[in-house]
């Protein structure tokens, strides 16, 4: 599961809080714990979703990687007071700026198939680590398989 942390995501945008919903048989307060807004400076969250993994140099979504995003999907539309970032990421191949590109690409195809779903573009943001934030510190190709995803970040809308 991916991490992201508090202190770098949205901040709640003034509505109330969300109420418990399930996702595979957890309930919501269960998955995300308190909304982002109400975390303490430096926690980290825990995103209740898999990453969606890429090919190399590339951002297009893999055919097995949708169920992950027909999941976020079903997620939000339960839950139309939960707002979503989606986070790029990258290996470490490649320049700091081509990477921070890449990672920006990668969260768009991701918010593009969750908008092509139904899901409301204005809940969805996008934001690219490129190769900032890795999963895996090693240097081959699991490591770098890993380190190409798409992460998901709830948080009140």
């Amino acid at each position: 599961m991916g991490v992201g942390l508090a202190s770098n995501g949205c901040r709640s945008q003034g509505r109330p809080g969300v109420g418990p919903q399930e996702v595979g048989g957890v309930a919501g307060a269960e998955i995300y714990g308190a909304p982002l807004a109400d975390r303490p400076e430096g926690q980290e969250y825990q995103s209740p979703f898999q990453p969606v993994y890429f090919d190399y140099d590339s951002a297009r979504i893999k055919v097995a990687e949708r169920s992950k995003l027909d999941q976020v999907a079903e997620y939000l539309k339960k839950n139309p007071r939960v707002g979503l970032i989606v986070e790029g990421h990258c290996d470490e191949r490649g320049s700091r700026e081509y990477n921070l590109a890449l990672g920006e690409r990668r969260a768009q195809a991701a918010r593009a198939y969750l908008t092509g779903v139904g899901i409301d573009p204005s809940r969805i943001q996008t934001r690219s680590y490129g190769e900032e934030k890795p999963v895996a510190l090693g240097h081959d190709e699991e490591s770098w398989r890993l380190n190409r995803r798409a992460e998901f970040v709830l948080f009140n809308w």
